[in-house]
């Protein structure tokens, strides 16, 4: 069964999450990392059990991580998971930056590939970090050669440097190969970087692509992970997430502040566990929904918008869209990352004339103005609407000039 096709339309409005109360009525919500799909049946069912019998208390207990270790093992065929070298933090961003308080202090340097997740920079300035941005290459994938000059510069000007990758990376949902990540651990290795490898859409790649998670190369000894459920099962209202340390990160791992552990939900670690342990034939039925999608968008997209560029993203739910063929942008305002909702350029332009909310891509960070991030994790009826309506309001847009 595909997840995405499940859900009553009235049934999403009636939703008070962030996709569906930030913008007006009517407009449809393509821009949050939020899936239109019912919780999968194991998840529901182990959160319904722990309401009736009253297990609402504080999390505790290994058994979130036992479940990652077994389904890195079973999805991934990564068995470097020990449960002893984790620890849990109330969501992946906040592990984040608990993480990088170990590794790096404040003043220092963290290297991002850009463009990137908006939280990146907003989270790491705000704990006192100084960020320095890396460029993707021409097909939004890690650029190495970009990658070693800022390692060379971050060290030039700090004493502790860290990266944080996006693996897969968010917006251009590359999906990084063994090569690639072998290389940037080398790099790190040569150049004395810290690597902290968010992995929160690690689920959603086919099995296709192959997935690899940065702790299971080599070199990457001294690196962490950053992981949930979230993305893969709809789960952000859950808090609950894991913080994974390489065999040589153990000991920075054990001074992890004993209150991290304190954040995260009871609740969201049972649903989180369930989904791991019990979800994997409802994430085969998503991952089968989003191929099909990702192919239905790029037709769309042929049809109505074709100056639009689009390349299939290799995993996650988010398509990385090129406007500027539109000229609806200002190239002033590359590299300027700002806030999640904050509007401008192409998306201002169809949450305007369209109704269509999509993430604008100026505040991805440097090379995002001009684009748009499309979260396609929806029914195929509100895919096409959507398009059809982007469509309709550039053509009168471009009839009347």
């Amino acid at each position: 069964m595909n997840p995405l096709e499940a859900v009553d339309p009235a049934e999403l409005i009636s939703r008070s999450s962030a996709k569906w109360r930030t913008h007006r009525s009517g407009v449809l919500p393509l821009w949050v990392a939020e899936m239109d799909v019912r919780l999968a049946e194991p998840v529901e069912r182990a959160l319904t059990d722990a309401i009736r019998r009253g297990d609402t208390g504080y999390a505790t207990g290994a058994g979130y991580a036992e479940a990652f270790a077994r389904f890195a093992a079973a999805r991934w065929g990564w068995r470097g998971v020990d449960p002893a070298r984790t620890a849990l933090a109330p969501d992946v961003m906040l592990g984040i930056v608990e993480v990088l308080r170990l590794v790096t202090g404040r003043g220092d340097t963290v290297v991002l590939s850009a463009p990137v997740y908006p939280p990146f920079f907003a989270f790491v300035e705000h704990d006192g970090r100084r960020i320095l941005p890396s460029r993707l290459d021409g097909r939004g994938r890690l650029d190495l050669e970009s990658l070693e000059e800022v390692f060379a510069a971050a060290r030039a000007r700090s004493r502790r440097v860290a990266y944080l990758l996006c693996n897969p990376h968010n917006p251009t949902g590359a999906v990084h190969t063994r090569a690639e990540l072998e290389a940037v651990a080398a790099l790190a290795q040569w150049y004395g970087v810290r690597v902290v490898a968010d992995e929160i859409h690690g689920p959603l790649v086919p099995a296709g692509a192959a997935f690899t998670p940065y702790l299971s190369v080599a070199g990457a000894e001294d690196a962490f992970a950053v992981t949930s459920a979230s993305k893969g099962w709809n789960l952000a209202g859950l808090k609950a997430a894991l913080i994974v340390a390489g065999p040589d990160a153990a000991a920075d791992l054990r001074r992890l502040p004993e209150e991290v552990g304190h954040g995260p939900s009871h609740l969201g670690v049972i649903g989180h566990t369930a989904a791991l342990d019990h979800g994997g034939a409802w994430l085969d039925g998503l991952l089968d929904g989003l191929a099909a999608n990702r192919e239905l968008l790029g037709r769309l997209l042929t049809e109505h918008l074709p100056e639009i560029g689009y390349q299939p993203p290799q995993g996650t739910y988010l398509a990385w869209l090129d406007c500027r063929p539109l000229g609806l942008h200002d190239p002033d305002a590359d590299g300027v990352a700002g806030i999640v909702t904050e509007v401008a350029g192409p998306a201002r332009f169809f949450l305007d004339h369209a109704d269509v909310a999509l993430s604008s891509g100026h505040v991805f960070g440097a090379g995002g103005a001009g684009f748009v991030r499309l979260n396609f994790a929806t029914s195929q009826r509100m895919l096409t609407e959507a398009i059809s309506r982007m469509g309709r309001a550039w053509r009168r847009v471009r009839d009347a000039a």
